[in-house]
């Protein structure tokens, strides 16, 4: 079997599954990449090269994974986040898109030549934390998360991007690793999916994504109304809170931020509010 018979053949497989069928293309074609090692330059130039036995076993086992809707991602073990290449694993959540609006956010309220003092709550993979840390040169990160698991991936992407030495990884419920610190800015994605909604989802997030990452209470916001508060007193007067939030809960946290400054938020390119910010009153 050729290159160009087994990604065609694979494609085929994939379309027919409805929750995979806009992607199979891509998919059957990143699938087999990954299993070669090549680039898709390489794969272009040479469409008509036999696949060993052994590939072609391999190329199986990996489509045979993506047709029972596991995330490519998790299957090619990694995502890129704000252009940088992050290690992923089921241990963390995938980092999406909208969440680069959290960290746009943040970049543009905080001034690159000041040593911020940054708290990533929830840091999974550490995609927050690194993107910061890359592009705000003097800034001191702490990333929190419960799992120890999530820890360690992260602390392997920062060393990928030689931002390890400043990001201090904590296991942490919350801030309860931090108790009694200050910081300038607090930023978190944490988990804000209703319970409700659990059967509603694609099976690839509901099915394979870390559930304590994804859902919060029946209504989504438990998090928030644990977060929120503890939030308030680490930061320093004046300092930044920056949440991601999902689909309707703007009035919601908006009525969780009274009593903060600046109250604001960003929506997504779909429109949709997706970060809400406030500052801490000096």
């Amino acid at each position: 079997m050729t290159v160009r018979e087994a990604i065609a053949a694979a494609a085929q497989r994939l379309a027919a599954n409805p929750a995979l069928s806009a992607s199979a293309a891509r998919d059957a074609e990143l699938l087999l990449l990954n299993e070669l090692s090549i680039t898709r330059a390489s794969l272009l130039a040479h469409p008509d090269r036999e696949l060993t036995p052994p590939e072609q076993l391999r190329y199986k086992a990996s489509l045979t994974r993506r047709l029972a809707n596991e995330p490519i991602q998790y299957i090619l073990g990694q995502q890129e986040f704000y252009g940088l290449p992050l290690h992923v694993t089921p241990a963390v959540l995938i980092p999406r898109p909208e969440t680069e609006h959290l960290v746009e956010t943040v970049l543009h309220r905080s001034p690159k030549d000041q040593p911020l003092r940054i708290l990533d709550i929830g840091t999974g993979s550490g995609a927050i934390a690194i993107a910061l840390a890359t592009h705000l040169p003097q800034a001191q990160i702490t990333a929190v998360d419960l799992s120890p698991a999530a820890l360690a991936i992260a602390q392997e992407n920062a060393q990928t991007h030689a931002v390890s030495q400043r990001i201090r990884l904590l296991q942490s419920d919350l801030l309860s690793a931090v108790a009694g610190e200050r910081f300038d800015v607090i930023v978190s994605n944490p988990p804000y999916i209703p319970a409700a909604d659990r059967a509603s989802l694609h099976p690839e997030v509901r099915d394979y994504e870390p559930e304590q990452a994804l859902f919060a209470g029946q209504a989504g916001l438990d998090i928030y109304q644990r977060l929120i508060p503890v939030a308030y007193d680490a930061l320093v007067p004046g300092g930044l809170l920056a949440l991601e939030i999902g689909c309707g809960q703007r009035e919601a946290i908006a009525d969780l931020l009274s009593g903060w400054h600046g109250v604001s938020f960003v929506d997504d390119l779909q429109g949709i509010p997706r970060v809400a910010i406030a500052t801490r009153p000096d």
